[in-house]
């Protein structure tokens, strides 16, 4: 199938070589400066070869409308992967992100419309008053606990354990079995362990859904199993791996990254600070320049494809360069602020459910970050920030800042169960 877009301007130029070298996603190089990796493949058109993971290989789609016209069209790109998956090994660091499972992300209609009419039910009861509300009792928590030594990092003390302990709560998740799927997420971002990772989150999951058919509550694991729908207990685990895979890992990266951006960018820190920017439209800044999650949206065609003059290999993923196709210089004349046609939350069928209680969480954990933490500055060693590897995420390995110690006393978050 030839789908080629209509009009000019989108083909590869003529002259440069049709078939660089694959781009190892994973290395420490690439997690360095990814945007100059961009800026190099764009040479050769939309849709360029990279490798997930040593002989994982797969096409990265890096142009903004490219980007569109495939999370559009589900029919062209499916996204169940399990013909892909048969031909990779069981310890492949990938496979536990990329593998199938029943929810509504790594599945096609109609399986797909029944089963994120019952995530987007479940969101639905989230109140975003009581949600800022709770959100601001832990950050004040938090801060309480570190504020006094006048320097902490904020990844590990702030941005990583807020939303595990938001989550904890929203899905009715005991503590002890939420730091255990926390972990079990790291690992399978990262690739490290991803196997045993994957075997972790899916026996905590399964030991929450158990608990709740015995014990239900006003959480959103509740609500998940007593929708219309009826989902199986099978189906219920993989939605509620999902939410938390949505509320972990991104959400710690859209928070600290969004502190980052604020601490390193003197004109948008101004900008804040004097009232003319938004905590809000900071983070649409950073979700066109550093979403949190780079590259996903996986996709396997059924044949072979020919896209705007590359072939997609059947049953290979083609993956989605949030972070690249943002960039695409072809897109981004004018000013980003308050502009949200970003894909950092994807679009089509596939648009994260999810998007406004994430931004409302990040956006009140920063404003109490800068309003309870006076002189906040950054504290990197050598004076520049280090990045995780991996395929996935924009994460950093830390966030160490300094302040003028403070010592306030913190504010109960309370039961956050009826969120």
């Amino acid at each position: 199938m030839d789908i080629t877009p209509r009009g000019a301007g989108h083909a590869p130029p003529p002259g440069p070589p049709t078939h660089p070298e694959r781009v190892r996603l994973y290395d420490e190089a690439f997690a360095a400066d990814p945007a100059r990796t961009y800026t190099r493949l764009r040479e050769y058109g939309d849709a360029v070869p990279v490798e997930l993971a040593p002989g994982v290989p797969a096409t990265l789609i890096i142009g903004y409308e490219a980007a569109l016209e495939v999370l559009r069209d589900p029919v062209t790109f499916p996204k169940d992967p399990r013909r892909w998956q048969r031909d990779v090994p069981q310890d492949c660091p990938v496979l536990p992100l990329m593998m199938y499972r029943p929810n509504c992300m790594y599945t096609d209609d109609p399986v797909h419309t029944r089963l994120r009419r019952a995530v987007t039910r479940a969101l639905d009861h989230i109140d975003s008053s009581a949600l800022r509300e709770h959100v601001g009792g832990i950050a004040e928590e938090l801060i309480a606990g570190f504020g006094a030594a006048g320097e902490a990092d904020l990844l590990a003390d702030f941005a990583r354990p807020l939303p595990l302990l938001l989550f904890n709560r929203l899905l009715g998740c005991p503590p002890a079995l939420n730091e255990r799927l926390a972990r079990g997420y790291q690992g399978i971002f990262d690739g490290v362990a991803a196997e045993k990772a994957n075997a972790e989150l899916t026996e905590g999951v399964a030991e929450l859904i158990a608990l709740k058919r015995r014990r239900p509550g006003p959480d959103l694991t509740s609500k998940l199993l007593a929708d219309p729908a009826e989902l199986s207990d099978e189906e219920a685990l993989h939605q509620v791996l999902l939410l938390m895979g949505a509320g972990a890992e991104p959400e710690q990266n859209l928070i600290a990254n969004g502190v980052h951006l604020l601490l390193t960018s003197a004109e948008m820190a101004d900008d804040v600070w004097g009232g003319s920017l938004l905590i809000e439209d900071a983070l649409d800044e950073l979700l066109w320049s550093d979403p949190p999650i780079a590259n996903f949206g996986f996709t396997y065609p059924r044949q072979d494809v020919k896209f705007r003059g590359t072939i997609l290999p059947a049953h290979q993923p083609v993956v989605i360069g949030f972070s690249a196709a943002n960039a695409d210089p072809r897109t981004m004349a004018g000013a980003r602020v308050g502009n949200r046609a970003h894909l950092a939350w994807g679009a089509g069928p596939h648009l994260c459910p999810a998007k406004r209680p994430a931004l409302l969480i990040a956006t009140v954990a920063i404003e109490k970050l800068l309003d309870g933490l006076p002189g906040l500055t950054p504290a990197f060693p050598g004076g520049e920030a280090t990045w995780r590897p991996g395929p996935f995420h924009r994460a950093l390995t830390a966030l160490p800042v300094r302040f003028s110690p403070v010592t306030a006393g913190p504010r109960r978050h309370g039961d956050l169960s009826g969120v």
